[in-house]
């Protein structure tokens, strides 16, 4: 079985490439030219906005399932530069979209990956929020990825295209960039027990409620919902319960090797748009595939802790040198 991750030199892809290849799957992964997969598979050079690439790559391996994960995926970033979240996010998915649609081969099924952000501000009593839920994004990011999903159930409709949408929620993991919030908090903790920083943790909004979930949880989703999902439907991919980010900061505090630490509120760290409480109906995944969250949530900041202290402990050994 041939499997084609777009975006496999993202956080997740390198994470996907090892579900698939653990499973039995023949994996070919594309990656921006800055971008190492560090993974065992076939590599590709490519950007998603480039359509003629795109379809010429389709084209090449005529895989049998695609996860289509490549996107600029910070919501932060996409207020700063929506110009470019909106590029990659939605041109890049009409690219997707049009190869898919114009390859000889026509029982390849395609898996887009959105987000829960897609969801946006809820009417009162709404979570746990099922699939069926108006959207009503909030931010730049969570606009284009509703665009993506649509966008998709047209091309499934008009042309008969084997399309399953995902809405993810938050998902976090060692190896994440700090731009996330759980990532971040890990990280500053990691320099603070190297003495590179005070024992003070910077942060935004603490009083939100959010569904993380492990990375590895995550891909294991999509591999399922590429066996087992079915073609047209929109699957919420998430925890199912939500937990507000100060509990996710006193747990890390709490594995953390020093006493003492403190945290300050950083306005600049605010969204310009906040949803208080964001947790999804995960029914529809489990009824269809079986798959369910397993991995604790202090098992994954434990892991992203790790993770920041290694690679902190080598950037400082190879300063030294």
């Amino acid at each position: 079985m041939k499997a084609l991750i777009t975006g496999g030199g993202g956080f997740v892809g390198k994470y996907l490439i090892n579900e698939l290849k653990a499973n039995g799957y023949d994996v070919y992964a594309t990656h921006l030219e800055n971008e190492k997969t560090g993974n065992d598979c076939h590599k590709y050079v490519l950007d998603v906005t480039d359509g003629e690439r795109v379809a010429e790559l389709f084209s090449e391996i005529q895989p049998d399932v695609i996860y289509h994960l490549s996107a600029q995926s910070s919501v932060a970033l996409s207020w700063k530069k929506p110009q470019l979240t909106a590029e990659v996010n939605v041109i890049g998915a009409l690219n997707v979209l049009e190869a898919l649609k114009n390859l000889s081969k026509s029982d390849t099924r395609l898996l887009l990956v959105g987000s829960g952000e897609e969801y946006g501000i809820l009417r009162e009593n709404a979570c746990p929020i099922a699939e069926g839920e108006v959207l009503n994004p909030a931010n730049v990011y969570a606009v284009t990825k509703a665009c993506q999903g649509m966008l998709g159930k047209v091309y499934a409709r008009a042309y008969g295209m084997n399309i399953i949408s995902v809405r993810a929620f938050n998902h976090t993991g060692a190896g994440q960039s700090e731009v996330f919030v759980v990532s971040d908090f890990c990280r500053q903790i990691a320099e603070i027990e190297a003495g590179i920083r005070p024992p003070e943790i910077v942060t935004g909004n603490l009083s939100a409620k959010r569904d993380f979930t492990d990375v590895r949880d995550i891909v294991r989703a999509y591999r399922l919902l590429g066996e087992k999902g079915k073609s047209g439907k929109t699957y919420n991919v998430g925890r199912g319960s939500a937990v507000e980010i100060e509990e996710i900061l006193r747990t890390a505090i709490r594995l953390s090797k020093v006493s003492g630490i403190v945290s300050r509120t950083d306005p600049q760290r605010m969204r310009a748009v906040d949803i208080p409480v964001i947790e999804p109906d995960v029914s529809e995944i489990l009824r269809d595939t079986g798959w369910k969250a397993e991995i604790p949530l202090e098992k994954t900041i434990c892991d992203t802790l790790d993770y920041w202290r290694k690679h902190i402990s080598i950037n400082e050994h190879l300063g030294q040198n």
